[in-house]
């Protein structure tokens, strides 16, 4: 009588497929969640933010102190060349 311990154990294809799926499942755990941008947000919590908008159309977040270094171009401008800017044609 041969003992289980002398027999070779073979991966069959359905052993394969449970070790697959889970492997599959880890990034769904979240095990690589780092804690720095937890940091960096309370940390520019004081910060002020203004909404600011691109001439592609989409808004912007940007900090009042980056603002206020900023140059300022044009200060006043008209419809027609704020239109012109974000690319509509009058």
């Amino acid at each position: 009588m041969k003992h289980p311990s002398n027999e070779k154990k073979t991966i069959s294809r359905r052993g394969i497929l449970p070790i697959l799926g889970s492997v599959l499942f880890i990034p769904f755990l979240g095990f690589g969640k780092s804690t720095s941008n937890e940091i960096a947000i309370s940390e520019d919590e004081n910060e002020e933010y203004q909404i600011l908008l691109k001439p592609d159309g989409t808004t912007v977040k940007v900090k009042v102190s980056t603002l206020q270094k900023s140059k300022i171009i044009e200060k006043n401008i008209s419809n027609e060349s704020f239109l012109n800017w974000l690319g509509r044609k009058i």
